[in-house]
């Protein structure tokens, strides 16, 4: 990518050695001139003018004053409100980086410690998802396929039902409790003619790395929706929706509905959350045990409305497998086998002569970054940095960590400015720098293959996404197009923002290290944000 910069450090050295050359007769010597410059005596007299070019101002420079700065310029405005604001008291607790761009000149408006090394939470999907489109491409989909080598005799499927996955994160994912792809399929085989399979369902879910919580991720984290692992088969969010109803008066027992069976994936809901006064307050915790089971914990204010909770399901194949068979069975299609993980069978008994019964693609890479970057969806980043080597089998995550430093590094973002440890953000073992954020910005907006797309996938100031119930009546409504990320003593904002006289900007702004709530933070960083959106010309010092 050309420096449009470049340019300017030349003139600025044409400058430099034009003011070395005799103005007139005025700045020549009584002395004649010799023309050319030829013989070592000619050679002698240019040293000390090229001597002087080399190492600066020669005699005519001169130090500056005790106590002056080297520019008698002030600082801009802009920059004078911007760090008064990182000075506020509310800003204190926190430490802060800082870096916006303009992105039609090039220049830096404002590098508030920008090249500090700092955990980004949910920003970091900036990064996974600009990789994603230059390596995988904006089209990129998921296949999903039922094989089966077994005959069909009077109906009837003679044997296993294989469902081969490479982690579609997206089947079923808008709907609780209907399974729209299954109910799809299902109708498949029926139009096939099959009313019937004698013998298992099988999830084949090798071409992917098996289910883990990603790199770094905090115990505590675990039980939640928003950490569920990943896979080759994925539906429902991997998720499982807890319903939590209070009863009627203090102390009454309340009731919890859980949407899919977490018993047929070997895990129980242990319930130990009471009823208290209607005056009290609502406090949920969900803890993994170590069997596996799911233990809900807390209070509920008697007579309030039902709370809902997301937990993460463990074994994200058995639980497609075993949706995928009672889909098939409600919809008329019996299966006398059971369902099951292609690990838990001999695999030798599988035929390499597999038929392809059906397949399933998902929507492409531009409309599943969407939802990935509206919602901040985890799961869907933790997919997307499995799939990034297509290369490698099974395809895991260190090797998408790997993809990531080769095309940053081919992008010019120094190795050291970048910690990778997960695509999603969650991990504590991520670390970015503000530069870096907007390195990837500017990249994203300077190609015209990405630039389009990926503005499209951010959550717009007060109207859209995570950024929806924010910056509302601000300069940055309906301007900002950015990705928030917010997680326990971290909170972070970048994208892209169009000054008051129409230069696009591409913004960093990520705060660590605070104690107590996010509120006061999320003050400053979308009053920062709004200066920028507020900026002109004359303000800015360009």
């Amino acid at each position: 990518m050309n420096d449009p910069r470049a340019g300017l450090r030349w003139r600025r050295a044409g400058l430099v050695a034009r003011a070395f050359r005799p103005a007139g007769p005025a700045a020549q010597s009584s002395t004649p001139v010799r023309r050319g410059i030829s013989g070592p005596r000619g050679w002698q007299a240019l040293i000390p003018v090229l001597l002087c070019l080399a190492f600066g101002a020669c005699a005519t420079a001169r130090p500056p004053r005790a106590g002056a700065t080297p520019s008698d310029r002030p600082p801009h405005a802009l920059a004078n409100r911007l760090t008064a604001l990182l000075e506020t008291t509310a800003a204190e607790p926190a430490l802060w980086t800082v870096f916006v761009r303009s992105l039609d000149t090039g220049d830096v408006l404002f590098d508030h410690r920008g090249d500090r090394l700092v955990m980004p939470a949910s920003t970091m999907k900036i990064v996974t998802l600009a990789v994603s489109a230059e390596r995988l491409g904006w089209n990129y989909r998921f296949e999903t396929r039922l094989l089966s080598a077994a005959p069909v005799v009077d109906g009837v499927l003679r044997g296993d039902l294989i469902v081969r996955g490479s982690g579609d994160p997206t089947i079923n994912s808008d709907a609780r409790r209907a399974v729209p792809a299954f109910d799809a399929w299902a109708s498949t085989l029926l139009e096939a003619g099959i009313t019937a399979i004698d013998g298992r369902v099988i999830g084949d879910d090798d071409l992917v790395e098996d289910a883990a919580p990603g790199y770094g991720w905090s115990w505590d984290d675990l039980p939640y929706g928003y950490a569920t692992p990943g896979g080759a088969l994925q539906h429902r969010d991997n998720v499982a929706l807890l319903t939590v109803h209070p009863g009627s008066v203090a102390s009454e027992p309340v009731v919890i509905d859980i949407d899919v069976e977490l018993l047929a994936i070997g895990a129980h809901v242990v319930n130990r959350v009471e009823t208290v006064s209607p005056n009290g307050e609502t406090e949920l915790t969900l803890k993994r045990m170590p069997d596996g089971d799911l233990e809900v914990l807390g209070t509920v204010p008697a007579n309030a409305a039902p709370v809902y909770r997301t937990a993460s399901v463990q074994n994200p194949t058995v639980f497609f497998v075993r949706d995928l068979k009672q889909a098939l069975t409600a919809r008329g299609i019996n299966v006398s086998g059971d369902a099951v993980d292609l690990d838990e069978v001999d695999a030798t008994v599988i035929d390499d002569d597999l038929r392809l019964l059906a397949t399933h693609w998902s929507p492409p890479l531009s409309v599943i970054a969407h939802t990935l970057m509206g919602v901040s969806q985890n799961l869907y980043a933790e997919t997307l940095l499995r799939t990034l080597d297509q290369q490698r089998r099974p395809r895991t995550a260190a090797a998408g960590r790997g993809i990531i430093r080769e095309v940053l590094a081919s992008w010019g973002v120094d190795s050291s400015r970048v910690i990778v440890a997960d695509g999603s953000g969650l991990s504590r073992y991520n670390y970015v720098t503000a530069r870096t954020l907007v390195d990837v910005l500017e990249r994203m907006h300077d190609d015209p293959r990405h630039a389009t797309p990926f503005r499209a996938t951010l959550p717009v100031a007060a109207r859209s996404g995570t950024l929806e119930t924010r910056l509302t009546g601000t300069a940055a409504a309906g301007n900002v197009h950015a990705k928030t990320g917010s997680m326990s003593n971290v909170s972070a904002l970048s994208g892209y923002v169009t000054s008051a006289d129409g230069e696009a900007l591409a913004f960093a702004v990520l705060a660590n290290n605070f104690a107590g709530a996010a509120g006061p933070i999320l003050g400053i960083i979308d009053r920062l944000v709004d200066e920028f959106a507020s900026s002109t010309r004359s303000d800015s010092g360009r």
